[in-house]
């Protein structure tokens, strides 16, 4: 199975199967000087291994060879960073295992006079202890589609609300069609954070702390069961959130999607369709939009660091046409770089217009310190509340008391 980018913001999702670490690789051709490895995950949209094999090809100042790395490719990265036979260059999200092991190098001056044309969304998890250890690549993200033939048959405007959104879903539902789709779980696996965001709330506040021990949090997560509970959701659909199909066979009239189906909903269904955000939660909430970026990571176990860095600002930082290209070209993505995505030609008009504003206006991140267990905590309890209908304010308690004692944890390694 190859991972295309959406695996990446599959919520508590890793990228790929557990196989045999194997490569392919791939040397530039002209370069010289030191000589460097690049590892990229195996992505399933096609063109993208030739396309950074193009790209190292192109350096001078180094022999850059890329490993284009199938299976579980965290797990690879993670294993090799503790070894000297590991990558100079790779691309993933760092981790603040990583950060705190001094196992990743600062990146922070490759930004210099350029920090601020980085999506913050995106470069955020990427920063820790005001540094800089990753340079993002692109930006991937998740968004409502809607047909609008179908709210307009039932006289309902898009939803703006969490309370609109239920409302919609139940008086779209018919014996044929469901009113929204969030995946087959009922939105326990790719909700995520969302919901709470859009009540106006954190994962993570900025100073560290639980982001969501609030009565709002349980209120919104309660308006998720509704949606279940009214049977306005599409379950056992034969694709996934992640797939547009369900949407396009009129299965559903609403789905959760990620922005690489746009194209194909676009050619299916032209312009009977539209994009939203999550919509906002009460009195204090906000729209908002899951996003993520693998990053571009140099290993402190390297021979070569400072050439490494090198590569690394010529490619993801200077050469901003092969960064439009590995967003644009091979899939559909927008560019880490706030400029590169507004003069993009098929970015400029909607609904990708509409996609780009909504990273830029309500796009979030999980943050560093969301680490695994907090995110299974959360998730696990995300899911009873969904489909089983257990008491959010309980399920809560339970999961800041579990993030809190995780938050004590990592602090104490820093």
């Amino acid at each position: 199975m190859t991972i295309s980018r959406r695996g990446l913001l599959a919520a508590g999702a890793g990228v790929g199967l557990l196989t045999a670490c194997g490569s392919n690789t791939g040397r530039s051709e002209g370069g010289s000087g030191p000589a460097l490895s690049q590892w990229y995950h195996q992505y399933g949209e096609s063109g993208v291994e030739q396309a950074v094999k193009k790209y190292a090809a192109a350096y001078q100042k180094a022999d850059v060879t890329v490993q284009w790395r199938p299976g579980s490719y965290d797990e690879q990265t993670a294993a090799a960073l503790l070894t000297d036979s590991g990558p100079d260059v790779f691309e993933g999200d760092p981790t603040l295992d990583q950060i705190q092991g001094g196992q990743v190098v600062d990146l922070s001056e490759l930004l210099d006079g350029v920090k601020d044309d980085f999506n913050p969304a995106v470069l955020g998890p990427k920063t820790y202890d005001g540094k800089i250890w990753g340079i993002p690549q692109v930006v991937d993200m998740q968004l409502l589609y809607y047909r609008k033939s179908l709210l307009d048959d039932a006289g309902i405007d898009p939803p703006t609300t969490l309370d609109a959104l239920v409302d919609a879903a139940k008086k779209l539902t018919t014996k044929k069609v469901k009113g929204l789709f969030l995946g087959n779980d009922g939105g326990a696996g790719v909700l995520g954070g969302t919901p709470l965001y859009a009540s106006g709330l954190q994962l993570i506040t900025d100073d560290g702390k639980v982001g969501f021990d609030d009565p709002a949090a349980a209120r919104t997560l309660g308006k998720i069961h509704q949606l279940y509970a009214d049977k306005s959701l599409l379950l056992g659909a034969p694709t996934d959130w992640s797939d547009p199909s369900a949407f396009l066979q009129g299965l559903t009239a609403m789905q959760w999607s990620g922005l690489w189906a746009l194209p194909q909903v676009q050619k299916e269904l032209g312009d009977d369709f539209g994009v939203l955000p999550f919509p906002k939660s009460g009195a204090s909430g906000r729209p908002a939009v899951p996003v993520g970026a693998y990053g571009a990571v140099v290993s402190a176990r390297g021979k070569h660091k400072e050439a490494a860095k090198e590569f690394v600002k010529w490619l993801w930082v200077d050469r901003t046409d092969h960064q439009e290209d590995f967003a644009l070209s091979y899939g559909f993505h927008i560019p880490a770089r706030l400029s590169l995505a507004k003069k993009a030609d098929r970015l400029r008009k909607s609904p990708a217009a509409d996609a780009v504003r909504f990273t830029t206006e309500h796009g979030y991140a999980e943050p560093l310190l969301w680490t695994q267990a907090s995110q299974t905590a959360y998730q696990d309890a995300l899911s009873r509340i969904i489909k089983s209908g257990a008491n959010p304010e309980s399920e809560l308690k339970t999961v800041v008391r579990k993030v809190s004692a995780e938050l004590d944890r990592v602090k104490k390694k820093s």
